[in-house]
C-alpha cells in the first residue's frame, strides 16, 4: 500500500487476466482473430496505461524490464496484430501478485511476482502470448460490453451482493474488495464471462510460441506452476481460498487447465527452444514479494517502514497487499485497508469513506465513537446493508496518525459479525524507527547447486520462517521427488539492502 490515494482504474474492466477455466473436452478450433491494432485502440490503450500502471505498483525498473519487453514484443507480432514490434509497449510491473493481462491497444503487462515463478523464456513468452490472445480474439472488447451494461446495476449492490457467494460466505478478489469504482465492479461481476474464452487465448498463446521457436509446452508447464503456487498460497492463509490471486478466482480446477495446454502442445508439434540460462541470468536479484515501499505481508502481519504503522489479521484471514490498499479475507468476513485525503476532521473522513463504498447508495452509519487504539485516536461506525443476498453490515475504522494523515478499515461482515474483526482493529500501531530499519525487501537469487546440495539444504537458504521446502520447490517446479544435479541453476529467495 502506497501513500496515494485508493484509485480504482476503470480500464481494468477491459483487462483481461490469465484465469478461467477451460473446458478439457474442448477441442482445438479456428478463432478469428483481428488482424492490425486500430486508431481507437491506440488512444484507449494510451489514456489507460499510466492509470494501470500506477494501479500495479508502477513500472518495474530493473534491467529484467528490457528482458520482457523484448521477449513480449517478440511473441506480441505473431499475433498478426502488427509486425512492427515498436507497435506493441510490453511493461514489467513492479507488483507482488501473480497476474498478466493486456489491453488494446498493443498494451501488454506482466508482474515481477509471476516472472519470478517462471523457470525459463518460453514460459514467459507463453503467457504473454496468452494475454496478446485475448486482445487479438477482441476478448477485451466483448468483456467491456457486458462491463458497461452491469455498471448500471448499482455500486453498492453490486459489490455486496457479487461478494456473497452460494454457501453464505463472504467472498473477494486481488485488491479490489469493497470497491468504489463502477467499472470495477462491474469487471468483478463480469469474471466469469471470460472464462469460456481462456481456451481460446491458450490455443492462440501456443500457436504463437510455435511460430516464434519456443517450445509449445511451456504455457502447460508454466499454468501447473501457477496452481502448485495457489494451493501454496491457500496453505500460507490456513486453507482459506478467499486469500488467493484473482487468476486463481475464476480457476477452480487448474489441473483441466493444464491438460488442455498439454493438448493443444502436442497438436502444433513437439520441440521448440526454452532458453533457461537466458531467462535465470535476466531473473536473477529481480525483486520479490511485497516492496517495503508499499509494504510488506509477513505473516498475519502487515508493516509499513515509511508509513510507520503495523496491524495484524486473525488466525485464518488472508492478506494480498496491493500498490493502493490492503485486502484482507477469511470465513468471517472482508476488509480492505488504505488511506484517503485528510483535512483534520475525523467524522468528516469516516462519513467520506462510507460514501466512498456507497457512491450513488444511501448507507446510514450509526453515530461515530471514538476510542484510542494504542495511544492512536480512532474513530468507528457500522452501518447496515440490504444487498440482492440480505443484509451486510458496513464497518468504518479509522485512525488519526496525524493531523494531516489518517487510515481506515472498511469491513463487511454478516449481520451481527462485526466482531470478527475486533482483534484487527486493535492490533494498529506504529513503528519505531528500528522496527522500520528492520524490514528488508527480498529477492531472487539464481545458485549454482553444487556437489553435496539437496533440496534440503538449499531451502533452508530461503528468506522465510516457515514453508521453506514448499516455497522452494514451487518456486523451481520441483516435485517432493526432485533430485538436484551439480551445475544446475535454481532460484532461492534470500533478503537484501533497502
Amino acid at each position: 500500500m502506497a501513500r496515494t490515494k485508493l484509485a480504482m482504474a476503470a480500464l481494468l474492466a477491459t483487462a483481461v487476466t490469465l484465469g478461467g477455466v477451460a473446458d478439457a473436452k474442448t477441442k482445438a478450433k479456428t478463432i478469428k482473430t483481428a488482424t492490425a491494432i486500430t486508431a481507437a485502440e491506440r488512444k484507449q490503450g494510451s489514456d489507460a496505461h499510466p492509470e494501470l500502471v500506477q494501479e500495479f505498483g508502477g513500472t518495474y525498473t530493473g534491467p529484467q524490464a528490457a528482458y520482457v519487453a523484448r521477449v513480449g514484443q517478440n511473441i506480441a507480432v505473431q499475433s498478426g496484430l502488427s509486425n512492427a514490434r515498436s507497435d506493441f509497449t510490453v511493461t514489467l510491473l513492479n507488483s507482488p501478485v501473480n497476474n498478466a493481462f493486456a489491453i488494446p491497444g498493443g498494451y501488454v503487462y506482466v508482474t515481477r511476482q509471476l516472472m519470478a515463478l517462471m523457470n525459463d523464456e518460453a514460459e514467459l513468452a507463453g503467457v504473454l502470448g496468452h494475454e496478446v490472445g485475448h486482445v487479438a480474439a477482441q476478448h477485451s472488447k466483448k468483456r467491456q460490453s457486458a462491463a458497461t451494461r452491469n455498471a448500471v446495476l448499482g455500486v453498492l449492490a453490486g459489490v455486496l451482493g457479487g461478494a456473497i457467494g452460494d454457501n453464505g460466505g463472504l467472498l473477494g478478489g486481488l485488491g479490489g474488495l469493497l470497491q468504489n469504482n463502477a467499472m470495477k465492479v462491474a469487471q468483478l461481476a463480469t469474471l466469469g464471462f471470460s472464462r469460456s474464452q481462456e481456451l481460446e487465448a491458450d490455443q492462440l498463446g501456443v500457436q504463437y510460441l510455435r511460430r516464434a521457436g519456443y517450445d509449445p509446452l511451456a504455457l502447460s508447464s508454466v499454468l501447473a506452476s501457477l496452481a502448485n503456487q495457489t494451493s501454496l498460497e491457500a496453505r500460507l492463509s490456513g486453507g482459506d481460498a478467499r486469500a488467493l490471486p484473482e487468476w486463481a478466482s475464476t480457476h477452480p480446477d487448474p489441473a483441466s487447465r493444464v491438460r488442455n495446454a498439454q493438448t493443444l502442445a502436442k497438436a502444433a508439434g513437439t520441440g521448440g527452444v526454452r532458453n533457461a540460462e537466458a531467462f535465470l541470468t535476466a531473473v536473477d536479484g529481480v525483486l520479490y514479494g511485497d516492496d517495503p515501499a508499499q509494504g510488506v505481508v509477513e505473516g498475519q502481519e502487515f508493516l509499513h517502514p515509511d508509513l510507520r504503522l503495523k496491524f495484524a489479521v486473525p488466525t485464518g484471514y488472508g492478506m494480498q497487499n496491493g500498490a493502493t490498499a490492503v485486502s484482507i479475507s477469511g470465513s468471517g468476513g472482508q476488509a480492505q485497508f488504505t488511506t484517503a485525503a485528510y483535512n483534520g476532521d475525523m467524522n468528516a473522513y469516516v462519513a467520506a469513506a462510507f460514501k466512498s463504498v456507497a457512491g450513488n447508495t444511501a448507507l446510514s452509519p450509526s453515530s461515530i465513537q471514538r476510542t484510542t487504539v494504542n495511544g492512536i485516536p480512532a474513530y468507528y461506525s457500522t452501518a447496515r446493508a440490504n444487498t440482492q443476498s440480505g443484509a451486510v453490515d458496513v464497518t468504518v475504522f479509522a485512525y488519526e496518525f496525524s493531523r494531516s494523515s489518517a487510515f481506515h478499515f472498511v469491513a463487511l461482515t454478516k449481520v451481527g459479525g462485526g466482531g470478527a474483526f475486533d482483534s484487527m482493529y486493535n492490533s494498529v500501531r506504529r513503528l519505531s524507527t528500528a522496527e522500520a530499519a528492520a524490514i528488508r525487501p527480498r529477492r531472487v537469487d539464481v545458485v549454482t547447486v553444487a556437489r553435496g546440495d539437496t533440496v534440503a539444504t538449499l531451502a533452508r537458504r530461503m528468506a522465510y520462517a516457515n514453508y521453506q521446502t514448499e516455497r522452494f520447490q514451487v518456486l523451481n517446479s520441483l516435485t517432493a521427488t526432485s533430485r538436484l544435479t551439480p551445475g544446475q541453476k535454481v532460484k532461492i529467495v534470500v533478503y537484501a539492502s533497502r
